[in-house]
């Protein structure tokens, strides 16, 4: 049987006689700068995560604290360059003490290598444990209390550290991007949970649509926004000055995709202010007059389309698919219009794309995006969203649903929501009446 050793009471006194009474002291110090540390940490924090409430709320109770607070904030560099200077001088001195500490315990119980392992690694460890972490999750949530108690200390600590702060503020590019991350902002999540929990508020239906557009914006793909290949209205390249001139007039827009033998291979974009200066010369080679035309990929997102339109100075980009063919067109009005909805000019067609029968009855084009669907019939579309697959349009949702494409008066439901097939014929669905559950009434 294995016996087990137990340590001999007088070795036991050999390793805690290093622990003299400069080690208590230094151990004292130490946990005192770990507290400095932690408080400097969690400042950061607290200070940079006041929201517009919170500092309102300062301002209205009128303390002393409150008023501290309010005046480093009016100087953010400032503050936080005092923050990094004053933790970093607290943290070197942790290690300097740290130092002292291993140094006389090597002295009499451990072995060098030990000696280094708790310096690099042990000492790291508390610095970042309670220096760092369990400070800046505290004052995440309690960051106004924080933020009160330590204004008289960082008020004082500004004063000192002034020269140092300039130093580092108009020399460094540190103390931008941290403030950068720091500012307040608010996420889609948030957007769309206060959206929500504010639905009943009379706020008009204008601005609840605008909300709503952004809080989607970045989740919508071109494809779902675009102008499919079949209602683009494009010119071959080999036709006469003519034939174009008056294609343009037929179509009354201002850009226009031009191809070489099929959709899938467009040569470039025609604007027309470029013809202009050039109205009465029947010679004219248009050819020469092309741009080159910006492509993008199906699920390119909106906000990031939004960017590129800016960056180039661009308002129209050809939607390609996975292998390279044109799929339509997506314009600068088609990704601004999912924000402030739809966008009329006065050549614009003002016919309906769907009609209402009745408060439960509608009838579509089977081309209308779901989107737009969403919103006429009045559901937001989530339960649509998870269940479509490659989809954007209601015919196209439908033929997924039925698994083929639908003859006249054949039926899909889902949700309780009825798509009977008006018009159809081969190839696609055409008109298509949507029918919405009526709701029981309750005594």
């Amino acid at each position: 049987m294995e016996t087990v050793q137990i340590m001999p009471f007088g070795a036991l006194l050999n390793i805690l006689e290093p622990f003299s009474f400069q080690v208590g002291i230094a151990l004292g110090v130490m946990a005192f700068l770990l507290l400095l540390s932690g408080l400097m940490s969690g400042s950061e924090v607290a200070y940079f995560s006041l929201s517009a409430s919170d500092k309102d709320k300062l301002k209205k109770s009128g303390s002393s604290s409150g008023e501290r607070v309010l005046r480093l904030l009016e100087t953010p560099k400032k503050l936080l360059a005092t923050i990094l200077i004053a933790n970093n001088f607290v943290n070197v001195a942790i290690v300097a003490v740290s130092t002292f500490i291993t140094n006389e315990w090597v002295s009499s119980s451990i072995s060098p290598t030990t000696a280094f392992i708790i310096q690099a690694v042990l000492v790291t460890f508390i610095i970042l444990l309670f220096g760092e972490v369990i400070p800046k999750v505290y004052a995440t949530k309690y960051n106004v209390g924080l933020a009160k108690v330590m204004s008289s200390s960082l008020l004082v600590i500004k004063t000192i550290t002034a020269p140092l702060t300039y130093l580092l503020v108009s020399s460094s590019n540190l103390i931008d991007g941290r403030i950068k991350k720091k500012t307040d902002s608010i996420s889609v999540d948030h957007l769309e949970h206060a959206l929500t929990i504010t639905k009943d508020v009379g706020d008009s239906e204008d601005e609840k649509r605008i909300l709503e557009g952004i809080v989607k914006f970045g989740n919508t793909d071109a494809k779902q926004i675009m102008t499919p290949r079949v209602d683009v209205v494009a010119f071959d390249v080999s036709i006469s000055y003519d034939e174009l001139r008056q294609g343009i007039l037929d179509s009354k827009y201002s850009r226009l995709p031009i191809y070489e033998d099929t959709f899938d291979q467009i040569k470039g974009i025609i604007y027309v202010k470029d013809l202009l200066k050039h109205i009465g010369d029947n010679d004219l080679v248009w050819q020469k007059l092309l741009r080159p035309a910006k492509f993008i990929p199906e699920n390119k997102k909106l906000d990031d389309l939004l960017s590129e339109f800016q960056e180039s100075k661009n308002h129209m980009a050809v939607v390609v698919d996975e292998y390279g063919g044109a799929s339509g067109v997506v314009t600068l009005e088609d990704v601004l219009e999912e924000v402030v909805g739809d966008i009329t000019d006065e050549f614009d067609d003002e016919d309906m794309v769907y009609s209402k029968l009745d408060d439960h009855n509608y009838v579509f084009e089977g081309k209308t995006p779901l989107k737009d669907m969403y919103r006429i019939i009045g559901i937001n579309g989530d339960n649509f969203e998870e269940e479509k697959g490659e989809s954007d349009t209601i015919a196209g949702f439908c033929i997924e649903q039925a698994g083929k494409i639908l003859l006249k008066n054949e039926k899909v439901v889902f949700e309780d929501i009825v798509f009977t097939v008006e018009a159809a014929d081969k190839r696609r669905i055409k008109q298509i009446k949507v029918t919405l559950p009526e709701l029981e009434v309750k005594d």
